[in-house]
């Protein structure tokens, strides 16, 4: 299968080594460029837990404590295992989404005022997690230690791929990398090369964001089950 993997390299090169092992061609198409905002050192004894939305809040983080007191909730695996790299020990991963980091929280922390949590995020999110926790007693600190810029410039060599592959499936993670992607077809007149693809977005907001503007083959997927959802579509490929 021809697949389009939209997350910079850093995130994304071990899917891409895996997948061209299987024998898909890969279409690397950046959408957002991750920049550090360089903030002083969070202080750990501050808090009860941290709170990491994106692997970028961890790759981008500076503390000053003891890593192994402090208890992290990390959106999905992928996080969590950037999060055990940095030498914080006592993790735990939702299932992928915001919506799944929130419900983990609501459902595991006890509000109190000597509980102060630090929500680590880039200036781009999905939701308002800070607010949504505010309204149940939380104490949270929002801290945003990267932002992220649309890439609207590709290259000709990637302009090309696109043409002579075009893409089956395109793996799109936040609604900013979608405006950005979009951004990308219009200015190079890519659409018409992709009226097949199916376009897989990890929210229904990003789905609907699809769907108003046209797109028809739209599905959802987790972060972390690429490989699945490359293999079951490839699977109902064969079947016709």
């Amino acid at each position: 299968m021809n697949i389009l993997l939209t997350r910079p390299l850093i995130d994304t090169e071990n899917l891409m080594r895996e997948l061209l092992i299987q024998g898909h061609k890969i279409i690397h198409l950046p959408t957002l460029q991750i920049i550090n905002l360089d903030l002083p050192p969070i202080h750990l004894d501050k808090y009860f837990s941290l709170i990491f939305t994106s692997a970028n809040s961890v790759r981008n983080l500076k503390v000053i404590g003891d890593k192994s007191k402090i208890i992290c909730y990390c959106v999905g695996s992928i996080t969590e295992k950037l999060a055990r790299s940095k030498g914080f020990t006592n993790t735990v991963s939702a299932g992928g989404t915001a919506e799944a980091l929130k419900n983990l929280i609501f459902n595991s922390i006890v509000p109190s005022k000597d509980k102060r949590l630090a929500y680590i995020c880039g200036d781009q999110t999905s939701i308002d997690l800070d607010q949504e926790l505010s309204k149940e007693g939380h104490k949270v600190d929002k801290i945003v230690n990267y932002k992220s810029k649309k890439i609207s410039n590709i290259n000709d060599a990637n302009v090309k791929l696109i043409e002579n592959y075009p893409p089956n499936l395109i793996f799109v993670y936040s609604l900013r990398s979608a405006e950005s992607f979009i951004d990308i077809t219009n200015n190079y007149s890519l659409a018409p090369m992709m009226t097949q693809s199916i376009v897989m977005c990890i929210s229904n907001k990003i789905k609907n964001y699809f769907l108003s503007l046209g797109w028809k083959k739209i599905a959802t997927f987790d972060p972390g089950n690429e490989i699945f959802e490359i293999e079951k579509k490839n699977e109902c490929t064969r079947k016709f």
